[in-house]
């Protein structure tokens, strides 16, 4: 991944001082505004656009140009920032996107000059600056005023703002199409180069951390939520790390954050790592055997989908074997989120075909009826959708075996383009991680029996066979997986015919 060059250049490119969004003045709205005030507004874009936006040099100029006014990019900002409405926001970037791309006229001359030139005996530097030029072409104009604006003060900062603002309008369905999707790609992949490794700082966080740096951490724990300072205080003390990335210019800045465990062996049980209290005050080494990584939270919509977490769960791994030679167990204790949704689905689909049960044993179903007093998939489905099933102790143990099988193949079988349709499990098969374990009643909080019906899974992490894995999972799409797993999976496919 190419870089900016040294750190003095870097810090040139990334001020990343921009103050929080300013408060956006009412003004005319494409919402609710009349149709005089929607088309004044609509004009105001186009004319701002027209200004802000670069034009393409002549590919012989492109070294040459002078870069617009700092005024015209600063216009966009400003025009931009005082936006009041999120539809308003996602109609300038879909303008934006629409107009300003690629010149598809220039890309079709381009490529038919790349075919002729290969189709007759020519030099290989006529050639390569052929392709040169229908590589110059395929760079839409939008990029221009990205690449202009990372060079004001705060202006990738105002990056990252500007591409979350896209993926909820495209989340909320403001703004659709192909020419949104490629815009969002651009700014990925051009986020993805200025947060690329090389420009992050690891930074642990103690209870002697700024207090700023705390309440960060604090207000950005999206996986387990932070009660108050003594809970935080307990995550940051004995038996625990806590780690994040800041960019080489704001230091103290969370990006993303994670939080580690050194306990015993692979924990089962999140409560036990949130709620209970370590053992001392002070660390015995010889009491830390294995380090579990619980929670990993990204504090920057915008940055989804760069590569953060995954190079941050490396740089701690290798900081733990630094900090304990003698530490040798590395796993996660991970949330399985959407598995009740998807279970909810099943049972929701084979209802309304009559009651068709593709899901349980006879035996299990007679069991589960008569705890719950109805057909299975019905009372199921009652009884999934709120958290009061785990009071019952028969309805517990009479579902265990069922779900505990049902998650396997979640985790394991249930694929988008061939990789793991999890999230989770996505992120740590990517990084080379074993699905290691999957641990019944985990999470008894209100939001792991809402999301998983209490499961956790562990991924392993094993230091010297995490390339050969990740490897295996991206290229042949390959799941490895512990005998615990594949025996669960085997039990639904025996058991489930689905």
């Amino acid at each position: 991944m190419r870089g900016l060059g040294p750190a003095l250049t870097a810090r040139r490119f990334f001020p990343l001082q921009l103050p929080p969004w300013p408060p956006r003045p009412l003004g005319p709205r494409l919402s609710s505004g009349s149709a005089a005030e929607a088309g004044a507004l609509e004009r105001a874009m186009d004319e701002l656009l027209r200004r802000a936006v670069p034009a393409t040099p002549a590919y012989e100029l492109r070294e040459k140009t002078p870069a617009p006014a700092e005024g015209q990019c600063a216009d966009f900002v400003s025009f931009y920032g005082g936006l009041a409405e999120a539809a308003e926001r996602a109609e300038l970037l879909s303008r934006l996107a629409r107009g300003f791309g690629v010149d598809h006229g220039q890309v079709a001359e381009q490529s038919a000059g790349v075919l002729q030139l290969r189709e007759q005996p020519r030099e290989a530097a006529v050639l390569l600056q052929a392709e040169d030029r229908l590589r110059y072409a395929l760079v839409p104009r939008y990029r221009g005023l990205f690449h202009h604006i990372s060079k004001l003060d705060g202006g990738v900062r105002f990056l990252v703002r500007l591409r979350a603002d896209l993926l909820e309008a495209q989340a909320l369905k403001l703004v659709e199409g192909p020419h949104v999707r490629e815009m969002n790609g651009v700014l990925k992949g051009m986020l993805s180069e200025w947060f690329s490794s090389g420009f992050l700082n690891l930074e642990r966080v103690t209870w002697h951390s700024p207090c700023e740096v705390l309440q960060k951490i604090s207000e950005s724990e999206a996986v387990h939520p932070v009660k108050n300072w003594m809970d935080m205080k307990r995550r940051v003390g004995p038996y625990r790390r806590c780690y994040f990335f800041s960019h080489c210019a704001t230091p103290e800045e969370p990006l993303v954050v994670l939080h580690v465990a050194l306990t015993g062996e692979i924990s089962s049980n999140i409560q036990a790592i949130v709620k209970e209290r370590p053992p001392s005050e002070t660390e015995e080494r010889s009491e830390i055997s294995a380090a579990i990584f619980y929670s990993i939270s990204l504090t920057q919509p915008g940055l989804q989908g760069v590569e953060l977490g995954t190079v941050l769960v490396k740089r701690v791994l290798k900081e733990l074997q630094k900090e304990f030679p003698h530490l040798g167990t590395f796993s996660s204790l991970s949330p399985i989120p959407g598995f009740t949704k998807w279970l909810l689905g099943l049972l929701n689909s084979q209802a309304k075909e009559h009651g068709r049960n593709e899901l349980f044993t006879d035996s299990e179903c007679q069991e589960i009826s008569e705890i719950t007093g109805g057909p299975i998939n019905e009372t199921l489905k009652v009884f999934l959708s709120s958290s009061e099933w785990v009071k019952s102790e028969k309805l517990v143990r009479a579902l265990q075996a069922p779900l505990m099988r049902l998650c396997a193949w979640y985790l394991y079988g249930e694929k988008h383009r061939g990789f793991a349709l999890n999230p989770v499990a996505n992120f740590h098969l990517q990084n080379g991680a074993v699905m290691w374990r999957i641990n019944w009643m985990a999470d008894e909080s209100l939001k792991g029996i809402a999301s998983s019906c209490g499961l956790m899974a562990n991924y392993r992490y094993y230091p010297g066979e995490t390339a050969t894995n990740s490897t295996s999972y991206l290229c042949s799409k390959s799941i490895k997986a512990s005998e615990q797993v594949l025996n669960l999976v085997a039990q639904f496919q025996k058991n489930s015919k689905l």
